[in-house]
């Protein structure tokens, strides 16, 4: 095992013990998986059908047999928010996935050629940074048409240069480093060079990132879900329900506000992890946390 290995794993060991005792990163993390359960089995958890309609429980406040409320339907707001969950969860994963893999790919190849590759990648990247972000994934989604996949194309397509950005960053840094020369010296290709030497180095940034990103993912499918632009009904989605709530804020608070809330515990505690997580990858940090425990 080498000794980059070696300093690898324990980083990523100081990093789990240092998030075990963050009680925020905790809190987020337990969010997270109460998020992972309801939107995998939430079909099944569900105490009644998304689009069962009952005009007799219309506009229903909370209760014990609604606990979220009914619409203007009938339709349990509890079932449709936790459905929903499986459709939030699924655009950040796919999008932001296709963001990671798109963006780190071009961010290595810009980063360890440079030159008129790395010129013509990054121009790229800035005019798609030049956009505003909602602005972007709107025009994609009005040339590709509404939908699912569209939102997800969408806004993979939008966070792709922050992966590549970031990627190129730790690339310039790595590429420059002894081990990566020593490969070179006997022959290694660049490829290999890139997937074993570059990439591992550069992962603590990258994952960061991604959880950050996660978050942002999902207020953007919120977004488009609210325009009309995302997930079509009759499928719930809470930036859909947010929109169909919105004529019955003063006699219907609740179906705006269990949407809205679900948007902000996911995105809270997705920032939650991410924010600890930067702490304790940054080697910054660590060594700081290092200096301060060797003078104590």
């Amino acid at each position: 095992m080498s000794e980059r290995t070696v300093n690898r794993e324990g980083q990523l060991r100081r990093a789990l013990v240092a998030l075990r005792r963050d009680p925020l990163a905790l809190t987020g993390s337990l969010v997270l998986a109460v998020l992972v359960v309801v939107g995998v089995g939430g079909s099944w958890l569900a105490p009644s059908g998304i689009n069962e309609v009952n005009v007799d429980q219309m506009l229903q406040p909370p209760s014990w047999a609604h606990p979220f409320g009914t619409d203007e339907l009938g339709r349990d707001v509890l079932s449709r928010v936790m459905v929903a969950a499986r459709v939030s969860l699924q655009v950040g994963l796919v999008s932001v996935g296709i963001a990671l893999v798109v963006g780190v790919t071009l961010g290595l190849f810009a980063g360890y050629y440079r030159g008129w590759l790395d010129n013509v990648l990054m121009r790229c990247m800035d005019v798609l940074f030049a956009f505003p972000v909602l602005l972007l994934a709107v025009a994609i989604v009005a040339v590709l048409g509404p939908g699912l996949v569209t939102a997800m194309v969408a806004i993979g397509v939008v966070y792709t240069p922050i992966f590549a950005r970031v990627t190129r960053a730790g690339v310039l840094s790595v590429r420059e480093q002894v081990f990566v020369r020593a490969a070179v010296s006997v022959g290694a290709s660049d490829l290999r060079i890139m997937r074993r030497h570059v990439l591992p180095n550069i992962a603590a940034p990258l994952i960061v990132q991604t959880s950050l990103s996660l978050a942002f993912a999902i207020l953007s499918e919120a977004a488009l879900s609210f325009l009309g632009l995302g997930v079509q009904p009759p499928d719930p989605a809470w930036g859909r329900m947010l929109f169909d709530g919105r004529g019955f804020v003063t006699d219907a608070w609740w179906l705006g506000f269990f949407p809205g809330a679900a948007i902000f515990l996911t995105v809270l505690a997705f920032n939650l992890v991410g924010d600890a997580l930067r702490d304790v990858l940054d080697p910054r940090q660590l060594t700081v946390s290092e200096a301060r425990r060797s003078t104590a």
